[in-house]
């Protein structure tokens, strides 16, 4: 069977190896495997599982992910200079820049193909696209006022090299705005939560020692010297409602490969048990660089 029966790409085959062997950036693998044109996407060049005011109908997707960009953009500081690590696709980028209006923009991603497909909406936001590791951020200390960062930080492969770096970037009192998953750290406690949590962190490219609870995420920020920090939990307007929207347009994409539809419908199952169980999160984070 080739690959065009299969439905797998060359970036779906090189994802799939990496569930059982990760490289040094497992990130980018995935997204390259997503591609420009996911098809559970709430819109085109949107990814993220959106911030919801209802039970996850198809006509509110696309406003329920600007509304969770445009939430974490109004913390930012307007008319400085914004950093957006993990950009995705670009489409957040000319809402944060009507939001925030920054003098100036950098879109730092460590995924090249992402960049290069969001190169219109980072045009449109007057973005600069930068190539780089969260962890490793090719800014000049003290150089920027807020650093904004959607639904990424569960991939980075340190959170507090992460939240360093970022505290090195910002000028005093910058704010960093960020979405992110949370876990509960405990053992699970059935076979199904075992294999849920392994299925995903190995579909993800996400390294166990990237996991964090809320308070740990708290204390990491702490430890660098974060003040007023905010961690709202979130998890009831996004999971419950992104898998359903998720569930009703798999439902209707009988024109996608068997494979994809099936890992599909498997995860989503997945982070509704982990959710439902308590063994994961939605979080908005906003702190203060000292």
């Amino acid at each position: 069977m080739d690959g065009v029966k299969l439905g797998i790409t060359r970036a779906n085959a090189r994802h799939l190896m990496r569930m059982f062997k990760q490289g040094r950036r497992p990130a980018a693998a995935v997204y390259d495997s997503l591609g420009s044109e996911f098809f559970l996407s709430p819109a085109p060049g949107w990814l993220n599982l959106g911030l919801w005011e209802g039970a996850g109908d198809e006509e509110e997707a696309e406003a329920a992910a600007h509304r969770l960009v445009r939430t974490l953009a109004s913390d930012l500081p307007t008319g400085g200079s914004i950093l957006d690590v993990a950009n995705g696709l670009g489409a957040q980028d000319p809402v944060i820049d009507e939001v925030a209006s920054p003098r100036l923009l950098i879109a730092l991603n460590i995924t090249e193909s992402q960049l290069r497909a969001g190169r219109e909406k980072l045009d449109a936001a007057r973005a600069r696209p930068v190539l780089a590791d969260a962890v490793q951020i090719p800014v000049r200390s003290n150089e920027v006022d807020g650093v904004i960062s959607v639904e990424a930080a569960f991939h980075f492969s340190s959170r507090p090299r992460f939240f360093s770096e970022v505290r090195r970037v910002l000028r005093r009192g910058g704010k960093l705005s960020m979405s992110d998953i949370s876990v509960e750290r405990r053992r699970p406690k059935s076979m199904a939560e075992a294999v849920a949590g392994l299925t995903n962190l190995r579909t993800w490219g996400v390294k166990t020692r990237s996991l964090q609870s809320s308070v740990e995420i708290r204390e990491s920020l702490s430890g660098q010297g974060f003040t007023d920090i905010e961690i709202r939990s979130v998890g009831d307007r996004v999971f419950p409602p992104a898998i359903a929207f998720m569930r009703s347009r798999l439902g209707r994409s009988s024109d996608v490969p068997r494979i994809q539809r099936f890992g599909a419908k498997l995860l989503l199952d997945q982070w509704e048990l982990l959710y439902r169980r308590g063994m994961m999160d939605y979080i908005l984070v906003t702190a203060t660089s000292t």
